[in-house]
């Protein structure tokens, strides 16, 4: 039996531990999530687990042994859907995506809750999807790794709080924004290394963009479409955030930011 010690719930619900080997406790996350009451929380032991984990229009707690301790992969679909889950957190787990269909490793519509000390990795799309007029998730302190498009896309009039973040080595941008509404506040993220640029806004999207770290990126810091609305301005970007050394520079403004991909 695992010695894993199992973490209080500040609720003071139950909480279900998830430990493939222990006959005690549940064989997935997705088995023990079933189970759980509106107060219990999930802990997931250390382990590499094929599930898949949707929950719908109520809390979620979910904690996991930590993001180099514990994998949740899935081949079909992405690993993690949350649609207008109202509350709680999710921390500690490496989300992987390793199909071949056009899925990202999370995806969260609609909801208010934290995901902090995660990894996403590896979507077909981008690795993250924040997006729904209501979605007010907070996102921080993450590592968005090596996803096919973006590392986190927010759209369709999202508002999360995006901070404390690495994005990198995805194969578009660190963070992207879209469409009208869509209003993040993208504060302290470190995007480096990714493929096109660190940030982009495009679309009429708008966001707070502040402390920021943009470096080492294949073209700009920041990219930006003239119809969006960055605050603090564009000249003012590079005073409130670091955006070098990128080889094309610090940020552009530009009608076409994605013609380096054919769109």
């Amino acid at each position: 039996m695992s010695e894993e010690a199992i973490p209080t719930n500040p609720l003071g619900g139950r909480t279900l531990v998830v430990d493939p080997v222990d006959p005690c406790c549940y064989p997935t996350p997705s088995a023990a999530l079933k189970d759980v009451g509106e107060s219990d929380q999930v802990y997931v032991r250390p382990g590499i687990y094929e599930d898949k984990l949707v929950v719908t229009q109520r809390p979620v707690r979910l904690v996991g042994a930590g993001r180099d301790r514990v994998q949740i992969f899935s081949r079909r679909g992405g690993p993690l859907y949350l649609q207008e889950v109202p509350e709680g957190w999710i921390t500690g787990i490496t989300f992987r995506y390793v199909g071949s269909d056009q899925h990202s490793a999370l995806n969260i519509l609609n909801s208010t809750c934290m995901i902090t000390q995660c990894r996403a990795m590896e979507g077909i799309l981008s690795g993250v999807v924040l997006y729904g007029p209501e979605c007010r998730v907070t996102f921080s302190d993450n590592d968005v790794c090596r996803n096919r498009e973006s590392g986190i896309f927010v759209f369709a009039g999202a508002q999360p709080r995006v901070a404390d973040n690495r994005c990198r080595e995805n194969h578009h941008f660190g963070i992207a924004v879209r469409d009208p509404g869509s209003r993040p506040e993208l504060v302290r993220n470190l995007c480096e290394e990714n493929m096109l640029s660190g940030i982009l806004l495009f679309q009429h999207a708008e966001s707070l963009i502040v402390d920021n770290v943009c470096r080492n990126n294949q073209h700009w810091g920041i990219l930006m479409t003239p119809d969006s609305h960055p605050n603090p301005t564009p000249s003012e970007l590079s005073a409130m955030n670091r955006l070098e050394p990128n080889p094309a520079g610090a940020y552009a403004v530009s009608d076409q930011p994605l013609s380096q991909i054919g769109r």
